[in-house]
């Protein structure tokens, strides 16, 4: 379903993008290759210089008054920089504007928001990398990602409208649920990678590293670095990620990333238990589930 054709009217205005990072710098750049004019605001004079070489943005600036001719502001900023927001910022952005964010809990986010602009859309892109920073942003990253919305009765539909034609412009699947559904549907699926694949390195690591019998077993921690190949990488590459980010996520999202870490310890358990017994046609049967169950998870549906 497409988004309606009045919210495309945000094309014929700049569109500022607060924070020029991984997000931020990615929505950027497929912006200006629909033509779009983009205003870019950042901390640091060194960012902005580095964030016009790359071809961000048409402007950038440290001063938020970049932003006041802007039709639609997407704040891409960390967790953090969403719950306590500059006033200078807040009080930058033009009232007539649709304002949208990028964080991933949309909770907290939500209850802040509503109140400090009229025109708030909560949404969260669902795409990354293990980059960060100005020089992360990458053309085409939200190519058939989800692009979740989270409104609620407060929420303009029109502004909704605006952010669902941003999403589809982008190449995002978009879908809408309320903020306390996303929260606990991103702990399972998003937070709790992070920190079992931390836990996996922190594993791999402490068991090799812990020996000290001669002979072979001193080159096992060597020897573990030697052989981890696409399987590990591929299960870890979310927990050797941005620390600062994992540990925001876990902390805006406490309650429902505890609860996933608890059904996940069960799960845990329940394998560790089938072979500490010698088990294994339970074992096998719950491998095999384990093969079903994962398809879903993991093929995207078609795009709306």
């Amino acid at each position: 379903m497409q988004a309606p054709a009045a919210a495309n009217l945000w094309r014929s205005t700049p569109v500022g993008v607060v924070g020029l990072g991984l997000i931020g710098g990615s929505i950027a750049l497929d912006l200006r290759r629909l033509g779009v004019t983009v205003h870019g605001l950042v901390h640091r004079p060194e960012t902005a210089l580095r964030a016009l070489q790359r071809g961000l943005v048409d402007q950038v600036s440290t001063d938020p008054a970049v932003l006041q001719t802007c039709g639609l502001v997407v704040l891409a900023l960390p967790l953090d920089g969403l719950l306590q927001p500059d006033p200078a910022l807040v009080a930058a952005l033009p009232p007539q504007a649709v304002v949208t964010d990028v964080g991933s809990v949309k909770a907290p986010v939500l209850a802040r928001w509503q109140p400090l602009h009229p025109r708030f859309v909560a949404s969260h892109p669902m795409a990354g990398t293990a980059a960060a920073g100005v020089e992360a942003g990458e053309a085409g990253l939200f190519s058939g990602r989800p692009w979740v919305a989270t409104p609620d009765g407060h929420t303009e539909p029109q502004a909704l409208e605006t952010v669902h034609d941003l999403a589809s412009a982008l190449g995002a699947r978009w879908l809408c649920c309320d903020a306390g559904g996303h929260d606990q549907a991103v702990a399972l699926i998003s937070h709790l990678p992070v920190l079992v694949s931390a836990a996996l390195l922190q594993a791999a690591d402490r068991a090799s590293s812990g020996s000290e019998q001669p002979g072979s077993a001193a080159q096992l921690p060597t020897l573990v670095r030697a052989l981890a190949s696409s399987g590990f990488a591929d299960t870890t590459r979310v927990g050797g990620g941005n620390p600062r980010l994992g540990t925001l996520m876990a902390r805006c999202n406490q309650a429902a990333v505890v609860e996933a870490l608890q059904t996940y310890s069960q799960c845990f358990s329940e394998l560790a238990h089938q072979v500490e017994l010698g088990r294994w046609g339970d074992l096998e049967q719950a491998l095999h589930q384990a093969q079903q169950l994962r398809p879903p998870f993991v093929d995207p549906p078609a795009a709306d």
